[in-house]
């Protein structure tokens, strides 16, 4: 089995964020990136199911800032290949745009199962697995967890609303958006990055398929304005009690 994991980098979700000049964007220039906490889980599961199967892992991003590394990382961490899709505009390529291109290289690779993160923080709709799967014209799962390979066939575990989940099984090849792997991403150490540096483990591919456009302008962004704050209790217990008390009779949550 050959399984093709695309990767992502995305901004920083612990940093502050500052908007751009004219509002539309973050400020990218001083703003952290880095990889995709689902692809991060769709790469451990994909070297999961090698350890498992003896199936070949290929880790597949389009170019980028900070890909080449977040590659090289990959083939630490268990991949087999690390391959780097060059576009001649690879600034703000959403998901949706990426496709083509993508559905193009995994074609050229012959994959077995692709898995992907099942979105990004910049890709909250999460359609990348699914716009994958009608590009290629493969079976495609979304909100995955739990992934065990059959003899021509992956079983998934779909998550639903309320604590419900349903097991599936789709024949391969097939798409799958990942939501949870089924341990924790691996550390990496400084010692097997430096290996895959070194032996220069990065691939370049370039297609004749061409980013689609994008259908959608964004006009403005803007900081949710705060509505208020917490209230910080200080004092005894005896003080805090009484305070709570007040504060509980003033909503009229108790009454005297």
């Amino acid at each position: 089995m050959h399984i093709v994991v695309i990767m992502r980098m995305t901004p920083d979700l612990a940093e502050e964020f500052d908007l751009n000049e004219d509002g539309t964007d973050i400020d990218r220039e001083w703003t952290g990136i880095k990889l995709n906490e689902f692809d991060d889980h769709a790469l451990e599961e994909a070297v999961i199911i090698k350890e498992n199967t003896g199936a070949t892992v290929s880790a597949l991003a389009v170019a980028g800032d900070g890909v080449d590394r977040m590659l090289q990382s990959a083939v630490a961490r268990g991949a087999d290949r690390a391959l780097r899709i060059d576009v001649e505009d690879e600034d703000k390529l959403d998901s949706r745009a990426a496709t083509p291109v993508l559905a193009e290289a995994i074609k050229e690779l012959g994959a077995d199962l692709v898995i992907t993160g099942v979105q990004t923080a910049e890709d909250v709709f999460g359609q990348l697995a699914p716009y994958l799967g009608a590009a290629l014209g493969y079976p495609q799962v979304s909100a995955a967890s739990g992934l065990v390979a059959g003899d021509g066939t992956i079983s998934v575990r779909q998550e639903y609303s309320g604590g419900r989940s349903a097991l599936i099984e789709v024949q391969l090849p097939a798409v799958v958006g990942l939501q949870t792997a089924s341990q924790p991403p691996r550390y990496v150490s400084g010692s097997r990055l430096r290996q895959a540096m070194t032996d220069n483990v990065l691939e370049t591919l370039t297609t004749a398929s061409q980013p689609l456009a994008n259908t959608a302008e964004v006009t403005s962004l803007g900081v949710p304005e705060r509505s208020g704050g917490a209230e910080i209790l200080e004092g005894t217990p005896e003080e805090i009690a009484g305070r709570i008390h007040a504060i509980l009779l003033e909503r009229g949550i108790l009454k005297n």
